[in-house]
Formats: C-alpha cells, sequence, structure tokens
C-alpha cells in the first residue's frame, strides 16, 4: 500500500467511497511506516453494508449447495493468486514474521475448499415418526438453513485465517456476510473480499467495513443482523453479545492456555512443542501457551531444554524468513506486557529468562513461580512470556490448570495413555492435545472454548453447523393415520 491510499468499505461487491469519513492511520509496528489510512464507517455506512447483504441474501436463498461449493474453490483460486499479497500486508501491518504470513495465508487459501467439500456431505435426518402411535401416516426431516446476514468480527493476531473461518462457512450455508476485521486487519479483508467478488460470489453477500466501538452496537442490534460472531477477548465478547440481544452469538474469547507437563513425557520433545506455542506470533495467540505446569520431579531437567529452546528462536526482523519472532501489534500491548512481568517480578517470581525489549519487540520471557494471584498467571497476557509453575504431581498439575476463568485448549505431555485419557476428562477446557503444544490447531476439528472463552464452535463442519439453524418439517399423508 502506498501513503496516499484510503482503504473505504467494500459495499455491493465494490468499493464504497466515503470522502467525508473520518479516517486513521495504520501504522507498521516493525518501522513506523505508514500503511494505509483507513476510513472508519458511520452508523450510516453500517447501514448501508447491511441493506447490502440482506438484499443479497434474500437474492440467492435458493441457490443449491453445489453452486455455493463451486463459489468457495473459485474465491480460493483467487486468493491464491493473490497470496504474497495478502502475505505483505500483514508482515506490513502487523510486523508479522514473513514465514508465519505465509503458513497463514496458504490455511486461508485451504479453508474455504475444505469447505465447499464439506457441504456436499451436510446431511439432516430422517425422523421415523410412526415409532409412536400418534406418528402413523406421517413422515419428518431435518434440514440447514441460513440464518440471514451475519456480522463476523475478527481479531488482528491472524488477520486472514480467522476471517476465512467466519467467512467461508457462512457463505457455504448460504448466509451474507458483513465482516468487522480489526483495525490494523483492514487490508486483508479487502483483498479477500475482493476475491470473492472476482470468484463470481454475488454482490453483497461479502461486505467489509472498519469502524470503532461508537457503532459496533449500532451493527450487532441491527433488527436485519442475524447472528454475530467474534474472534476477540472477553470483555468484547460480552459487549457485543449484549448489545446484540436476543439472537444467536457465536464467540471464540480469551484464553490462559495451561500445558502440563508430567515427569514421564519425553521432556526435551515437550520443551521444544511449547516453546513455539508460547513464543512465536510474540504470543499473541489465544491459544499461546501461557501456563507451564511441571510436575516438581521433572522441573530441573525441563528448565534446562525449555531455556535453551528460548534462546535459540530467532528474534527481530518481520521481513526476514529466518524470523521467528517479530514485534507486537503496537507499543502500547508491548508497554502492558512490560507491566505484567514487571509486577510479577516485583510479587516475587524467579526470572528464567528476563525481558528484553527493542522498541515494539519482546524477546521470550520465562517466569517460574509467580504468586498464583499475579496477572501474569489469572489473566491472559497475549504476549511473549511464558509461566512455569511447579506442581506436586498429576492431580495438582490439572487442578491448578483448572484454576483459571477461561478454558480454551490446553496439552499434556505423558508417555502414559492413562494419564491422556485422565487429563482429556477433567481439564475444564474446549480442546485439549497430548503430546502437542497448545498453539497447535487443525481446521477440520472442533475448536472453541468454555467459561470465559467463549460459546460455540468453529473448524469447517462446525462452522457449518453453527452459522445455520436445524429445520423440522412434518408430513401427514391423510388417510394413512
Amino acid at each position: 500500500m502506498t501513503d496516499t491510499q484510503i482503504t473505504y468499505p467494500w459495499i455491493d461487491g465494490k468499493t464504497f467511497e466515503t470522502p467525508d469519513a473520518r479516517s486513521e492511520d495504520l501504522i507498521s509496528p516493525w518501522d513506523g511506516e505508514l500503511v494505509a489510512r483507513v476510513a472508519m464507517a458511520d452508523a450510516e455506512t453500517i447501514d448501508a453494508a447491511i441493506a447490502s447483504a440482506r438484499n443479497a441474501f434474500e437474492s440467492n436463498l435458493h441457490v443449491s449447495p453445489a453452486e455455493r461449493a463451486a463459489w468457495l474453490r473459485a474465491a480460493a483460486d483467487e486468493i491464491e493468486k493473490e497470496k504474497d499479497a495478502i502475505a505483505n500486508i500483514t508482515m506490513c501491518a502487523l510486523g508479522k514474521p514473513r514465514r508465519a504470513c505465509g503458513v497463514e495465508v496458504g490455511r486461508s487459501i485451504a479453508f474455504p475448499r475444505l469447505c465447499a467439500e464439506e457441504l456436499l456431505r451436510m446431511e439432516g435426518d430422517v425422523l421415523p415418526l410412526d415409532a409412536l402411535p400418534m406418528g402413523k401416516g406421517r413422515f419428518g426431516f431435518t434440514r440447514h438453513h441460513p440464518h440471514g446476514v451475519i456480522a463476523a468480527f475478527t481479531p488482528f493476531n491472524a488477520p486472514s485465517n480467522l476471517l476465512m473461518q467466519k467467512l467461508a462457512p457462512a457463505i457455504a450455508m448460504g448466509n451474507s456476510v458483513l465482516i468487522k476485521p480489526a483495525f490494523e486487519g483492514i487490508g486483508e479483508a479487502l483483498l479477500i473480499a475482493e476475491c470473492f467478488t472476482r470468484a463470481g460470489v454475488p454482490d453483497g453477500l461479502v461486505n467489509v467495513v472498519a469502524c470503532r466501538r461508537d457503532v459496533t452496537g449500532h451493527l450487532v442490534a441491527h433488527p436485519d443482523v442475524a447472528l454475530v460472531t467474534l474472534t476477540g477477548g472477553t470483555a468484547a465478547g460480552h459487549a457485543l453479545a449484549k448489545a446484540a440481544g436476543a439472537k444467536p452469538f457465536v464467540g471464540e474469547l480469551g484464553g490462559n492456555s495451561a500445558n502440563i507437563v508430567c515427569a514421564d513425557a519425553n521432556l526435551e520433545d515437550a520443551a521444544k512443542r511449547i516453546v513455539p506455542s508460547a513464543f512465536e506470533a510474540s504470543g499473541q495467540q489465544c491459544i499461546s501457551a501461557q501456563r507451564i505446569i511441571v510436575e516438581r520431579a521433572a522441573l530441573d531437567e525441563f528448565m534446562t531444554y525449555f531455556v535453551a529452546a528460548a534462546q535459540a528462536l530467532t528474534v527481530g526482523d518481520p521481513t526476514l524468513a529466518e524470523t521467528d519472532v517479530g514485534p507486537m501489534v503496537n507499543a502500547a500491548n508491548a508497554d502492558r506486557v512490560e507491566r505484567m512481568v514487571a509486577d510479577a517480578v516485583a510479587a516475587g517470581a524467579e526470572v528464567a529468562l528476563p525481558l528484553k525489549r527493542e522498541n515494539t519487540i519482546i524477546h521470550p520471557t520465562i517466569l517460574v513461580a509467580p504468586p498464583s494471584d499475579s496477572d501474569v498467571v489469572g489473566d491472559e497476557i497475549f504476549g511473549p512470556v511464558a509461566v512455569v509453575i511447579p506442581a506436586k504431581d498429576v492431580d495438582d498439575a490439572v487442578s491448578i490448570a483448572n484454576n483459571s476463568v477461561f478454558g480454551l485448549q490446553s496439552s499434556c505431555f505423558t508417555s502414559s495413555l492413562e494419564t491422556a485419557f485422565k487429563v482429556s476428562e477433567e481439564l475444564h477446557v474446549g480442546s485439549v492435545w497430548i503430546n502437542e503444544g497448545s498453539r497447535f490447531r487443525m481446521d477440520t476439528t472442533p475448536f472453541g472454548g468454555v467459561g470465559d472463552s467463549g460459546y460455540g464452535r468453529e473448524g469447517v463442519k462446525y462452522a457449518m453447523e453453527e452459522l445455520s439453524y436445524l429445520k423440522f418439517t412434518g408430513i401427514r399423508f391423510p388417510g394413512r393415520e
């Protein structure tokens, strides 16, 4: 993007120019350069986007699943043509390392193709109504139906992939979508929307606006918005759900992932898998490994491997292919993380790898045994900081892990199948990985949390079910009762 370009909303299949709109500058956290000037939507623009989405939904209500699958495959092809451009936008706007940007865009291309395949396998049920006496002469079946206009709020940390996690399932099931990306993710959202239009997706089914909190309440409460889906913080989720009122809400919210390391685990392997889970993406993932709960018998050996693996990461310039950890999204978030670490150290946390900061870059930081009431234990750090907590045994480790308002995704490293099943049953989270770091995610598995980590599930099939509703139809055959 050039320093003179203004990014306007995308409504009804084209750029929706609003010359009088307030604009904000998107600045790269790496080099301080202007990435784009972003036109911020007001309530009138939001209304225009929703009207476009509503009209498009109604006009395309009877499009067949085969046609919608073809749209998704064609959209994936168009996105693949723009993969370098999308990755470059992410690298510039977020400071996300080049290699990670490429991986993310690859998932964004694969996801709509997976949804297209799943769409052709979606089935309802035929219900044996005559299993009850009153059902004689009657036949029943269920089918998935679209909700209508879906408002999709997407985060900054994976701006193309997490957008696609909502957009592709919504389109697959016959909805129209109004995307409200995080401010830092507007460039990717606009380019992906353009790709959908070039792929033949009818105008109005995909719309994009950038806006702030002053109009998000108006957006989600609009009577023509049928469902709201958000990936973001817990506070934002509660606020949006309250503003939306009595309509379906799907929220993938905050996390504080616990990674349990048992004494019988391969400790070197555990360390090498937890390190990228904790520090890559600068720890700015809802399932980044935050609390590393280690049986005391294994603590010293594990720490040797863990610190060494963290020190081996390449930190710095996100434009280099070898970089593992780049800058945080902005200075304000780096300041916040630095304060959390300082408070924990002042309260008695041991420092295994001290915090080192260069502008918006925070190097991997490891704290050991901070007080249980410190923010680095109870809150979501959302930065490259791992907290190691000793545990007496597996039961103690599970108890520590469950002592959280969050419950998104956790992991456990063990060589015992019995232990694996134990933690699977007892951890109060939406997902558990055994012998894999908590940041590992596959797009075909159900993903979502419990407690303050949210409501509903994402993942190809599961998102498609969330973004549709199940309708029952019963038929009486006269004279056959």
